[in-house]
């Protein structure tokens, strides 16, 4: 299986709207971070976890054609708001998009795209199939996803094992008991804001600290901020085994 990295950055995605920062400033093309959201696909099956406002540049950008459902991790914005140009592949597929998420994820959605659930729906409107997520193994077609319950300040959200790879995002704490399912991972992507400390996000050290304690072969750096630094210069800190994640970059590992 692929893991295509759509997006590294954080909710305000990088550059920032109006900053004249070196990082901002950059043209390093691995310094232009759109919201954090990846793609997981093999010949069966053909899946993103989050959709967020950049998803309808993002999904044109790597010229997905078939995508079989859309994984979330939670509620915010940055992780929801593209979910209305679902549209496009329900035109293409011929069918509603599945979604899965958490019961509280799946109601803010109802909420947030209401329209697309109202019983008189409007012609053209997102056509969306919702699949609640517990936190246990469930199965997308033949595909085994194991929810991570971590803590994003004060609010639980799902991150996602997938094999020998886990994916998580917007996390501040992960328990003891939740860390055992992390266990002999070949790769672990995970968000580091910045190296300053944040209320919300794992900063840069407790990043590499979670990294050092899971020991994965490898790891990869995502949800970045423009405060963490240039690509190619904060890249030269980091363990041989980590790196700061780009988009674009991808990789391969095993799903069973």
């Amino acid at each position: 299986m692929k893991l295509t990295f759509l997006g590294t950055g954080t909710s305000q995605g990088v550059p920032i709207i109006g900053c004249n920062c070196s990082v901002c400033s950059s043209s390093d093309p691995k310094d232009k971070r759109l919201r954090s959201s990846v793609w997981l696909q093999d010949d069966d099956i053909s899946l993103v976890i989050d959709a967020g406002p950049d998803f309808r540049y993002q999904m044109l950008r790597k010229k997905v054609k078939k995508l079989d459902a859309i994984i979330l991790t939670h509620e915010h914005r940055d992780h929801i708001a593209g979910l209305d140009d679902v549209r496009a592949f329900n035109y293409i597929q011929r069918k509603p998009m599945d979604i899965y998420a958490e019961d509280r994820v799946l109601e803010s959605v109802r909420t947030e795209f209401l329209y697309a659930f109202d019983k008189k729906k409007y012609p053209g409107v997102p056509q969306i199939i919702m699949h609640i997520v517990e936190n246990h193994e469930f199965s997308i077609n033949k595909l085994t996803l194991l929810p991570v319950r971590v803590v994003h300040y004060n609010l639980p959200i799902f991150g996602y094992r997938v094999g020998e790879m886990a994916y998580i995002t917007d996390a501040s704490y992960i328990s003891p008991e939740e860390k055992k399912k992390l266990t002999g991972l070949k790769y672990l992507v995970v968000n580091a804001l910045r190296k300053q400390e944040h209320p919300t996000h794992f900063n840069l050290a407790q990043a590499l600290e979670l990294i050092e304690e899971l020991a994965p072969e490898k790891a990869f750096l995502t949800h970045i901020s423009h405060q963490m630094g240039l690509h190619k210069e904060i890249e030269k800190e980091l363990p041989e085994n980590v790196h700061f994640a780009w988009d674009g970059l991808r990789f391969d590992f095993r799903a069973g």
